[in-house]
């Protein structure tokens, strides 16, 4: 079965009705894409390519921070702006996309996110200033703006809630094979020849991943685009999200999650590449290779959830994070590692669950919940981890894992409260 590459043109016509008969003899007119199906595959692999193509674009110059350091003559706090000013311009760009995507294309605006990012990577690989390099970077995040809250849009709308999980955990593994290949990769290339031509490869690699997600996702089939929706609705729909009572704690996981998972990445890189451990920049990006970790932890936690319940997972992949960070505190290197192997494995169950369980308590509008969810999941990213960086500068890797450790705990705290929700609205 062949599929297109666009959306439905809008229509002045309402979209069809499904029926609320459980008898009728009629078929579906808006079929979901049921788990198993061969359409069902093709968007969640298409998804996963968008979730590669987005971390790796985004974090590929996080195990450069070292280099940024020397080559720019800057301070760790100022290096980790390189990733900051792009997660919070990411941030911005996002609760846009999560307004305009109601009325554009889903799989155009993807498109065009993917490919304009793309290319902007590969020219941060020219620039000759520190502060080029930073704009070009925010440039970078409004650009990928069109992709995360979209992708979680569509999963909601399109895949039946039966396979939602698995479907979400599919496209959250996807952004932890991006993660690990773009920290991976870029550590390797700067070994073997630069920072430079390890970002400029970082980008051509974003730009065939989009030429493949272009290529298998369907076309919406339950999204019909609204236009000339003002700012009365908008505002409508936002305070509707704002007075769900679970939704505003989902975007507290999204913001505690995203920031001490960051905090972690953005300045374990200095504390491996000094003694005791001295290791090259090969070396450490090896270590980000417990990046893949998230592959198997976002579509299993996405089904254990399907079964045992969302807010129990939540509890068990924060409680393994903190765990996580404890271990890094060891002077042993097998033992780090394990800690951070842990602390990604949390992290992207935690994600996986928390994204996925948006889509499902969002009541309309679930494109801009999305919007919001990850507002709050990228604003965590940007300042808690450019914050970190000063608890480096005052107080080591001790005050690092120490400010990790209470984002985590305040994290606990509102997933046990969505837990005693999510009971009270199944009993």
């Amino acid at each position: 079965m062949a599929f297109a590459t666009g959306d439905p043109l809008v229509t002045s016509s309402p979209a069809p009705s499904r029926s609320a008969s459980s008898s009728s003899l009629c078929p579906d007119p808006l079929p979901y894409l049921e788990r198993g199906s061969r359409a069902y595959w093709h968007a969640a692999i298409a998804l996963l390519f968008a979730g590669y193509a987005t971390f790796s674009l985004l974090y590929c110059v996080q195990p450069l921070l070292p280099e940024f350091t020397k080559a720019f003559g800057v301070s760790p706090a100022q290096s980790a702006l390189s990733v900051s000013v792009t997660t919070a311009s990411l941030a911005v760009a996002i609760f846009i996309a999560g307004f305009v995507s109601e009325g554009w294309s889903r799989h155009r605006l993807m498109t065009l996110s993917l490919t304009a990012s793309s290319l902007l990577t590969i020219i941060v690989a020219f620039l000759p200033s520190w502060h080029g390099l930073l704009f070009v970077r925010a440039l970078e995040g409004l650009a990928l703006g069109g992709v995360p809250a979209v992708a979680m849009a569509y999963l909601a709308e399109e895949v039946h809630p039966d396979g939602l999980g698995l479907a979400m955990g599919l496209y959250v593994g996807g952004t932890a094979i991006g993660g690990m290949a773009g920290r991976v990769i870029s550590g390797i290339l700067a070994d073997l020849f630069s920072w430079r031509v390890a970002i400029g490869g970082i980008g051509v690699l974003g730009l065939l991943a989009t030429l493949a997600f272009r290529a298998l996702l369907p076309p919406s089939r339950r999204f019909v685009p609204r236009a000339g929706m003002g700012l009365s609705h908008h505002r409508t729909a936002l305070a509707g999200h704002l007075k769900n009572r679970g939704l505003p704690l989902l975007f507290l996981m999204g913001f505690v999650l995203m920031g001490s998972f960051v905090t972690l990445y953005n300045y374990v890189g200095y504390r491996l590449i000094a003694a005791p451990f001295n290791l090259s920049q090969t070396e450490i990006g090896a270590i980000f290779v417990v990046y893949l970790t998230g592959v198997v932890a976002s579509p299993w936690s996405g089904k254990m959830a399907d079964v045992f319940g969302r807010g129990r997972v939540l509890i068990a992949a924060l409680a393994l994070m903190i765990f996580g960070v404890a271990l890094t505190l060891s002077a042993s290197l097998p033992v780090v590692i394990a800690g951070i192997a842990c602390m990604t494995f949390g992290f992207f169950a935690g994600h996986s669950v928390a994204s996925g369980w948006i889509g499902r308590l969002a009541k309309g509008s679930k494109g801009q919940a999305a919007a919001l969810y990850l507002l709050a999941y990228y604003i965590g990213s940007s300042v808690l981890g450019s914050w970190g960086g000063h608890f480096w500068t005052v107080a080591g890797w001790p005050g690092v894992s120490g400010f990790v450790f209470v984002l985590l705990l305040i994290g606990l705290g509102g997933a046990e409260y969505l837990r005693r929700r999510e009971r009270q609205a199944d009993a």
